[in-house]
This record gives C-alpha cells, sequence and structure tokens, in this order.
C-alpha cells in the first residue's frame, strides 16, 4: 500500500466562515505562512479562499492618500462574494499520487482533505507535496549505489543496431 493522503496533508487547517469580511481575511493572510483558508457552515466545507482571491478583490488604493470610498468598500466585501464553491477534495485514505494528479490536472495548489461526514481534516498544498518528495528524493540518495549488472561494461549500449 501506497503513501495515503493522511501521510502528507497539513492537519492543522484555519477556517473561516462565509460571512468574515475581506478586511478581517486580509489581517489573517498578511500575518499567516499559507496562502489558503477553507470556509466552513455548519461544521461543513462549502468553499475555499486563497490569499490572491482577496487581494485581486481588494482595491490597490486601499491605504494610500488616493484612497477613495469606493475602495474602502471593497474590504466590506464578505467570502461567500469571492471565495470558490464546492472546491475538488480528496479524502485522507486516498492514495497521495491522485491528490496529486489531480492538482495537476485542474491546476490548482491545494485540495481540502474531507472525511465520509463531509468535514475538513486536513489540507493538501503544494507545499506539502514537495516536502514528501523532498523525503522521498533523500531516501533514494542515502541508499547504496546499485551494484552493476555483470553485463553492464559502462559502456554505451547501441538501442537499435
Amino acid at each position: 500500500m501506497g503513501v495515503r493522503v493522511r501521510d502528507i496533508m497539513t492537519r492543522k487547517v484555519l477556517t473561516v466562515d462565509m460571512d468574515r469580511s475581506l478586511n478581517d481575511v486580509r489581517r489573517v493572510f498578511e500575518r499567516a505562512p499559507f496562502h489558503h483558508l477553507v470556509v466552513i457552515e455548519d461544521g461543513q466545507l462549502v468553499g475555499l479562499v486563497s490569499d490572491r482571491d482577496v487581494f485581486r478583490e481588494i482595491s490597490p488604493f486601499v491605504g494610500t492618500p488616493t484612497e477613495r470610498s469606493c475602495d474602502a468598500f471593497t474590504l466590506r466585501k464578505h467570502v461567500h462574494q469571492i471565495m470558490t464553491r464546492r472546491p475538488a477534495t480528496c479524502a485522507p485514505d486516498e492514495e497521495a499520487s491522485a491528490a496529486c494528479r489531480m492538482m495537476l490536472d485542474k491546476r490548482i495548489s491545494c485540495l481540502p482533505v474531507v472525511d465520509k461526514a463531509g468535514r475538513c481534516v486536513g489540507i493538501v498544498t503544494i507545499r506539502d507535496v514537495a516536502h514528501w518528495a523532498l523525503r522521498e528524493i533523500e531516501s533514494l540518495e542515502s541508499l547504496p549505489p546499485a551494484e552493476l549488472l555483470p553485463e553492464e561494461t559502462g559502456e554505451p549500449t547501441p538501442a537499435i543496431e
């Protein structure tokens, strides 16, 4: 049996409810070492919001001398107005390679990990996948060099003669 999502996922997931303002979420992202928040309603995953989603919605003039009331209004938008609804997810028992394939195929950088009851129990990000890949590479590098097979001479062998 291979590596499972539960073996590589981040278990500590910060969540936010749908009615939080973008100003609140912006403050979280400004001091957080991660890029995604899971949106929860009644204990169930309902969406996903990234720092890019938030910063794309907030006016670049907020906090500058040229800020106008319409710029400040962007801070009062709610998470549910910009979140990704029904994001792709995976299960803790799913093979990690299948989750990685899904992320590549869908061109996404994270997958919330959801149990059978629909509760978010973790998240798999590109960073988690990179950590997993690094551990795998390092474990291969620590193996002793393979012995040459008797027929190997060190000379290139023509593929077609």
